[in-house]
């Protein structure tokens, strides 16, 4: 076993609440008690005055000063535009006495008419006085198409609303500074993301700030941005001369965290009688939330890119929207676009099953080729037909039972590729990772590359978590990306190492590598999109009260060489929860004034084991053609879940099912 799985079992790790450095201050945020609102004065605390009229980021080389007033301050001077939205700081040498200064500063407000849902944003003046419109992003995908003798013409709209990752550790941070260079500690899934943020908005050169990542209790995505807090300690901490830790409450992860989903389809396909589809027009609204820089921005286009999924289609056309509102910017969870591509196109082909009395697997299997393809959009996939035959064989689906099917394309975040290190000295070998693990055990991967590349055992192996000290060149851990990038690039560096040592010796063996020194840094390049296929089985039955049983949850996903299985094993179960969650329990909701209605975690609706299946998770092992023959997984669950459990729910209770979560009203009877 890993030192660092011993320390898990043990109690041994260090989070970022666990850090305590000499003279420590603690740091507290005002925030924003308005949706929308013009400040008129902010007196007492450190305000955007004494820290400067600071944005997060610019949104490149050349940009407008209409783009460059899009990007978040890190605190609010004129306007604020979410509740939640930073104001101010205060801080202490003792946490509850930072809490108490809150109440000491005064906000004066003028409130305003907030624009809450994507819809509404569309028809209403725009939020920021620099914009036009409240349209942040806006694209055409494909050609426009008429189709005036399709037998079949189909219908309809679909919600998938905001949810809030909710890791058990929330975020924060811990700054110091020395006078000439600032250390920065926190929980993240990339160390070279949080310095490259903290340095253009700082304004610093990388060597003058270094990142070390603690251990990470959970992220799902929401700790791989830089946040206005972050800033905040490491400026207090610049001035002051003293560390400053800052770690929010769950009511803060709730609003000031970046939440997913948050996505609108309006989808029509047509379609003949046999329940093939012979054109499909859509359009997809994404909920940016107040400000760019987050997902929001790109995530239209990338879902309507994606929107075909497995199956061939000639014709495709799809206008794709990020629309801002007066809610906290739209950050990615756990799939980030993939699952609601899915989800649109799932209920659609279940929608022409309906219409046409046709088995749904029938009609699924009737628009997938037995060759490999490029959808009119662009999305390249291999040979889906025989995959999903196989499916649904190995899945047991019996053609007319009351089952929720969905199939799916996983298309992971390969580009540009990642980064590994190693470092062999007194007897050990130490290992870094370009993507920082939070949660997914990467240990048991390196463990079994070093294993099959260098002959080494878990004793002899040190895996270190993210510092851009040791590796200052990286990605990050999201998109379905680590095994396959990050086990890549460690194994390049290992055949690297590999060969110094033959160099030397003239042969290779364990002993010789540990009895020397040695280093390589490897940054694997790719620039080519390596998609995968997955499907998903749900039975479920809902009783008269609207509580949702699941009977069954099968998963049967290709994932390539599976590197570690019981580790895999563990992320389609956890991401099958979580997929589960959004469908029946979670949501951030708000109401019209734009004030948080789901304020805890209780509210938020996280679900309990106790409400949760056994799974049945089935492998395909196809190997990919990288070093690593892996092929992404983490995200697959939370693709393939929610239509399925839709669909297995529609069936029972004879509704159509077109949102998540689904409230309670439409299920009850």
């Amino acid at each position: 076993m890993l030192k660092s799985d011993i320390n898990f079992v043990t109690g041994n790790t260090r989070y970022i609440d666990d850090i305590f450095l000499p003279g420590m201050l603690y740091m507290s945020v005002v925030r924003s008690q308005y949706a929308r609102a013009r400040l008129l004065s902010v007196k007492g605390g450190i305000t955007a005055k004494d820290i400067g009229f600071l944005r997060m980021a610019s949104v490149g080389e050349g940009a407008s000063e209409d783009a460059n007033s899009l990007m978040h301050p890190v605190l609010a001077w004129d306007y604020v535009n979410y509740v939640g939205q930073p104001i101010a700081a205060v801080f202490s040498d003792d946490p509850y006495r930072s809490l108490d200064l809150l109440e000491s500063v005064d906000v004066e407000y003028e409130p305003m008419k907030p624009v809450v849902e994507p819809e509404e944003a569309l028809k209403r003046e725009p939020i920021h006085p620099s914009m036009k419109s409240n349209i942040l992003a806006e694209h055409e995908l494909g050609e426009k198409f008429d189709i005036k003798d399709a037998p079949i013409v189909l219908e309809d709209k679909f919600y998938n609303r905001r949810i809030v990752p909710n890791p058990i550790e929330t975020r924060g941070v811990v700054a110091s500074y020395d006078g000439d260079r600032l250390t920065v500690w926190t929980p993240t899934q990339s160390v070279v993301a949080i310095r490259e943020g903290l340095c253009g908005v700082l304004n610093l050169p990388r060597e003058k700030v270094r990142v070390i990542q603690t251990d990470t209790g959970g992220a799902f995505g929401v700790k791989s941005a830089l946040y206005p807090e972050y800033v905040l300690a490491s400026l207090i901490a610049m001035k002051e001369k003293r560390p400053v830790k800052w770690v929010e409450t769950r009511r803060e992860h709730l609003s000031g965290s970046r939440p997913g989903r948050g996505v609108i389809g309006r989808m029509k396909i047509f379609a003949n009688r046999q329940g093939r589809v012979l054109g499909l027009d859509g359009e997809v609204i994404v909920d940016a939330g107040a400000y760019g820089g987050g997902a929001g921005e790109f995530s239209s286009r990338f879902i309507a890119y994606q929107i075909t999924g497995p199956y061939d289609i000639k014709k495709v056309h799809m206008h794709a929207l990020a629309v801002l509102t007066n809610k906290i910017i739209q950050g990615p969870y756990r799939g980030a676009g993939r699952p609601e591509a899915a989800f649109f196109m799932e209920r659609m082909m279940d929608l022409l099953a309906d219409e046409i009395k046709m088995d749904p697997a029938d009609v699924r299997l009737a628009n997938m080729s037995e060759e490999p393809l490029t959808s009119p959009l662009g999305l390249k996939i291999e040979a889906a037909k025989p995959f999903f035959t196989r499916a649904l064989r190995e899945m047991g689906y019996k053609k007319g039972e009351k089952a929720g099917l969905a199939f799916f394309v996983l298309v992971p975040a390969a580009m540009p590729g990642e980064s590994a290190k190693i470092s062999v000295r007194d007897s050990k070998v130490h290992v870094w990772l370009g993507g920082n693990q939070h949660g997914q055990r990467h240990d048991d991967i390196i463990v079994n590359i070093l294993r099959e590349e260098l002959g080494l055992s878990s004793e002899e192996i040190v895996v270190h978590k993210g510092d851009t000290d040791e590796l200052g060149e990286g990605v990050g851990t999201w998109g379905s990306r680590s095994a396959m990038m990050g086990g890549t690039a460690l194994i390049l560096t290992a055949r690297k190492i590999r060969e110094m040592v033959v160099k030397e010796h003239g042969k290779y063996n364990p002993d010789l590598l540990l009895s020397g020194n040695y280093e390589a840094m490897e940054f694997y390049h790719h620039d080519t999109p390596l998609n995968s296929f997955g499907a998903n089985l749900i039975r479920a039955r809902v009783d008269n009260l609207g509580h949702v049983e699941i009977e069954d949850c099968i998963s049967y996903y290709d994932v390539g060489k599976a590197l570690s299985r019981e580790n895999v094993i563990g992320q389609v179960q956890g991401g099958c929860a979580q997929g589960i969650g959004q469908t029946l329990y979670e949501e951030v909701a708000f109401d019209e004034e734009g004030q948080l209605i789901t304020a805890s975690i209780s509210d938020a609706g996280v679900p309990y084991a106790s409400l949760l299946p056994r799974f049945k998770v089935l492998l395909a092992e196809n190997p990919s053609e990288l070093p690593s023959h892996a092929k992404g997984v983490g995200e697959s669950p939370t693709i393939g879940v929610p239509p399925a459990l839709a669909r297995a729910i529609e069936l029972d209770i004879g509704k159509r099912i077109r949102e998540t979560p689904i409230r309670q009203e439409i299920l009850l009877r």
